[in-house]
């Protein structure tokens, strides 16, 4: 059974998630967010606990909140960050990006791709296989993660309950947002669990009815 951990972390309450195959124990961290020792420890006890082997880092995008923890995962599993090439500059601007918020970073190291994702990409997670979907408009390299298996996608900062990602950032579209989310994600089963970047989650068929911005 593919099953999902969802944690808050950081100053932004970004969501991370921990996805995994119940059979195999084999994992992936989406959108590793956490700053603080306590996060961190929060995240390790849960993987050796559960008795996880982390695969690898898989972002929906690189603002800063949703990749602070991302060399750290890295640097303690062993693992590669997979994320799509033209959200690079974002990863590679963490530092900067973190002034413009009024943060400073302990650990001040950029975020660099191992792997590219792009559009029509499978990522293989023990017997299952999760499809990459590019939706830019938030960022220009914005993913979306669809398990048909278990009936979620995780949308990053695209879609949220009744509203949408915000495209004032370097790099949004607005119109480019809107197209993608009617076509690759309100086209998605209704009973589809979508799983956002930050708070609630929701469902395609909500959406579909009653995000006034759709």
């Amino acid at each position: 059974m593919i099953k999902i951990k969802q944690f808050v972390f950081n100053p932004f309450s970004v969501n991370t998630y921990v996805v995994f195959d119940s059979d195999t124990r084999d994992a992936i961290v989406v959108d590793p967010g956490m700053t603080s020792n306590a996060e961190k420890r929060e995240f390790d006890t849960f993987i050796s606990e559960n008795k996880l082997n982390v695969t690898q880092i898989i972002n929906t995008h690189l603002h800063l909140d949703h990749c602070f923890g991302d060399n750290y995962v890295r640097n303690r599993y062993g693992v590669k960050v997979y994320a799509n090439a033209d959200d690079a500059f974002l990863g590679e601007s963490l530092s900067s990006q973190a002034r413009q918020f009024g943060l400073s970073l302990d650990e001040d190291d950029p975020v660099k791709i191992d792997v590219t994702l792009k559009e029509g990409d499978t990522i293989k997670l023990g017997k299952y296989n999760i499809e990459v979907l590019a939706v830019p408009g938030h960022s220009p390299g914005s993913l979306v993660l669809y398990s048909p298996d278990g009936h979620f996608a995780i949308v990053g900062d695209v879609i949220f309950e009744r509203s949408i990602g915000r495209t004032d950032l370097p790099g949004g579209n607005h119109s480019q947002l809107i197209q993608g989310i009617k076509q690759k994600v309100l086209t998605l089963p209704g009973d589809t669990l979508l799983l956002s970047g930050h708070g609630q989650h929701t469902t395609v068929e909500n959406e579909s009815r009653y995000n006034p911005y759709l």
